[in-house]
């Protein structure tokens, strides 16, 4: 008897999922993802405090790219940051880089892997060249829209040498955000 009474709420979530899975299959010749000659754009946002709440930082990314392939992805990346520190001046700093991503898959889940070098600047930084190794993934929960994760070990450096010796002394970044492409 318990099964009947749930059975309704699953002929809903059902009823109302077929649209979306419908869109899915309708998206130039293929059901899902980028074709080449695409554009994408995401935002994307970051954020940490201390456990006390009166230390933290926030930013927001911005991606735009293009596809070489249905895989490949070439764009620039900006990002703002905001740090409020207690007992101390609030700082602002951003970077500019330009990045690749390679994709994999087909489906509505796409892990990547890419690289990015650009610079660092603002008021709790040297201004300064960065770069990057990354790792993500993005699931498209409509034919060209997705949510995506990505990690990036980031180095700073200011020639080849030091680009060099830093890279040992790097730290990772986490987004997390959402995109379209177009």
């Amino acid at each position: 008897m318990k099964m009947l009474k749930k059975a309704p709420l699953a002929v809903v979530i059902g009823a109302t999922l077929l649209p979306a899975l419908a869109m899915a299959n309708m998206h130039g010749g293929h059901s899902i993802g980028p074709s080449e000659g695409d554009r994408e754009f995401s935002l994307s946002g970051t954020g940490k405090s201390s456990k006390d709440f009166d230390n933290g930082s926030a930013g927001v990314i911005g991606d735009y790219g293009w596809y070489l392939s249905d895989r490949t992805l070439v764009g620039l990346r900006q990002s703002v940051n905001y740090a409020s520190v207690e007992n101390g001046d609030d700082v602002w700093n951003g970077s500019t880089s330009v990045f690749a991503d390679y994709h994999f898959g087909q489906g509505a889940a796409r892990p990547f892997v890419g690289a990015s070098l650009g610079g660092i600047y603002g008021d709790g930084v040297n201004d300064t060249g960065i770069a990057g190794l990354e790792v993500g993934l993005k699931y498209y929960v409509l034919p060209s829209t997705f949510v995506q994760a990505r990690a990036e070990y980031q180095f700073l450096f200011d020639d080849g040498d030091s680009a060099e010796n830093n890279f040992d002394d790097g730290a990772w970044a986490y987004t997390i955000g959402m995109g379209l492409n177009f």
